[in-house]
């Protein structure tokens, strides 16, 4: 069994309903429905401490594969098997693929803006919600992008079909939760998107994952990613 509690490794559980709890590390008290079989519950702004880092490290990079980005993100101390850190992580790395790609974009305050918006969508946002935050990270993206509103017209269209598409891929390859597998799909979703619908061409490749070992719930051979 892979341990999963940021506090003691214990198993994590989601319940049906929220209950008061309070963080372990910053001690703030709020509803929610994910804890530790010990009872150990983790906000998802301590969930996600550090990952402001990512300023330093994107915008100094330099590819044009968002995958590629994003491997380099789950590798710091901030990003865990699971979490809502991949809900920032994936618009991020879409942000800084498409800006080396010849996106027109501010880069700095675009991965700002990703980073607020992406914070709001907390962890277990798939199975609660039926909307995964990875998919939702690359409509978000695309609103970034499009200065999209509430009362866009076009932009509106652009952001809602992305996440879509990235919905479709998360959906048609099932449950149960897999943050690796859903950002993958995601992206590859929104690769496609973006150059068709806005001419410009990040870079894809074949993916293998190196996180199976790490995952409770892996779906092996069902997962196309699986090595």
């Amino acid at each position: 069994m892979i341990n999963e509690c940021l506090i003691c490794n214990a198993k994590v559980e989601y319940l049906t309903e929220d209950e008061p709890m309070t963080c372990f590390v910053c001690k703030n008290e709020e509803s929610a429905n994910i804890r530790c079989i010990n009872g150990h519950y983790v906000c998802n702004e301590c969930h996600m401490d550090g990952i402001n880092v990512i300023y330093s490290k994107l915008l100094n990079e330099t590819s044009k594969n968002p995958i590629e980005i994003l491997n380099k993100l789950m590798k710091e101390s901030f990003c865990h098997m699971h979490g809502p850190e991949h809900h920032v992580l994936v618009g991020a790395s879409l942000l800084t693929a498409y800006k080396n790609a010849g996106g027109d974009i501010n880069l700095e305050e675009s991965l700002n803006e990703m980073i607020k918006r992406g914070k709001k969508v907390p962890g277990g946002f798939c199975g609660y919600y039926g909307s995964c935050g990875a998919a939702v990270s690359t409509g978000i993206f695309i609103s970034i992008i499009t200065n999209s509103t509430p009362l866009a017209t076009k932009a509106f269209s652009k952001c809602n079909m992305m996440t879509s598409k990235a919905l479709y891929e998360v959906a048609s390859h099932g449950g149960p939760r897999c943050c690796k597998r859903d950002s993958f799909l995601s992206i590859n979703a929104a690769i496609d998107y973006v150059s068709q619908e806005f001419d410009v061409h990040m870079e894809k490749n074949d993916i293998k994952c190196e996180y199976s070992s790490l995952n409770n719930e892996c779906i092996k051979n069902k997962c196309p990613f699986y090595d």
